[in-house]
């Protein structure tokens, strides 16, 4: 066997390492965690359950980033003995186990790399992401239930949390609409370059046979607000309508009206929730989600930028920003960054990761041409 020699590649991954752990602060993330865990042990944390709620998520996000930094240093330096047993004992084996590991860890700094460009103002907050289908009729339903599929399967790759909102079912295949919260360290700095226009071409299964099918969804991602930053909506601005929740084919899911849908009459902003079992429950998470995305409209009026951060998005040709080609031939490319693949269904199921921390550095070169 020939000698493994990765002295220069690990020299090279401790360097990126060493200003990885200089840009996320090691002390004052350890600090934080001291500062966190002391709150949370606190006997009279939960007599305030949105507080306690926030203060366990935050911890358990501090502690997750954490983790992973010290993880990566150990693995570091178990790389260095699995390479001098290899070579001492000339075993193939631990030599491919090496070389695994070597790409393993490659991968996992060049993740923690791309999440060090996440500055924004709201970058570390829980992201709010709503999928809607737009031209193409049944099949673009259909594609944005494949997309909602899409965005699940990879925050279940992430062990990320998800909280699905509402759901408004197609009456053929397909949704509508669905709305869900992904919190995670950094979830919608990382997620907010999703937003936009997709377009799928396929083979129909739903029109005639032999002709292809052009659809489109757009996805909306913005950052959950905290309470304290929200802003004050006038009674008479705010119209509130309950209804039953339904499932898919519009079957009713719920005996009693629940489900809840808030209209702000000034801006025209619509949110309805009814993935909790009572009707207040729906309409403060309802109330949490408008008040976000009304931060947000403040936000882009104030810094007159029409397209800031979920921007204006019609599903429809001309704007789209990826397109998922299944017939004549196999692609998933993003027209901004270039980035591609040529096996949509390992897409589909969730392997968004390539095409993620390609539109981070394509957004952050954006800002600084």
């Amino acid at each position: 066997m020939d000698e493994l020699d990765f002295s220069a590649e690990i020299a090279a991954l401790r360097s990126t390492f060493d200003d990885i752990r200089s840009v996320v602060g090691v002390d004052r993330l350890e600090a934080q965690i001291a500062e966190l865990s002391e709150q949370a042990g606190a006997p009279d944390l939960w007599d305030d359950t949105d507080k306690a709620q926030k203060v366990t998520s935050d911890l358990s996000h501090r502690q997750a980033e954490l983790a992973k930094i010290v993880s990566i240093e150990s693995r570091l330096d178990d790389l260095e003995v699995m390479v001098e047993m290899a070579n001492d004992e000339a075993d193939v084996a631990a030599a491919d186990e090496a070389r695994a590991e070597l790409k393993a860890i490659e991968k996992v700094l060049g993740d923690l790399e791309v999440q060090t460009l996440l500055d924004g103002e709201y970058d570390d907050r829980p992201a709010v992401i709503t999928i809607r289908a737009g031209a193409g009729g049944v099949d673009a339903a259909d594609f944005a239930d494949m997309l909602f599929r899409m965005y699940l399967r990879w925050a279940e790759k992430h062990k990320f949390a998800v909280t699905v909102m509402d759901t408004s079912y197609a009456e053929e295949a397909g949704i509508k609409s669905a709305t869900f919260e992904i919190d995670a360290p950094y979830a919608f700095g990382t997620l907010s370059v999703e937003a936009g226009t997709h377009r799928l071409v396929r083979m129909s299964p739903f029109g005639a046979a032999g002709k292809r099918q052009t659809s489109f969804a757009a996805v909306e991602v913005i950052p959950l607000m905290e309470e304290a930053e929200a802003i004050e909506i006038p009674e008479n601005d705010l119209r509130v309508d309950v209804f039953r929740s339904s499932g898919p084919g519009g079957q009713s899911v719920n005996t009693t009206d629940s489900a809840v849908r808030l209209t702000h009459i000034p801006t025209g902003t619509v949110v309805s929730m009814q993935n909790e079992k009572s009707q207040i429950q729906n309409r403060a998470a309802a109330m949490r989600v408008l008040l976000s995305r009304l931060l947000i409209i403040q936000k882009e009026q104030e810094a007159a930028t029409k397209k800031e951060f979920a921007g204006v998005i019609t599903a429809s040709w001309g704007d789209q920003m990826r397109s998922y080609v299944l017939a004549p031939y196999q692609m998933v490319k993003d027209l901004r960054t270039e980035y591609e693949e040529g096996n949509p269904s390992k897409v589909f199921d969730g392997d968004l990761d390539g095409f993620i921390n390609a539109g981070i550095k394509w957004r952050k070169r954006s800002i600084e041409d």
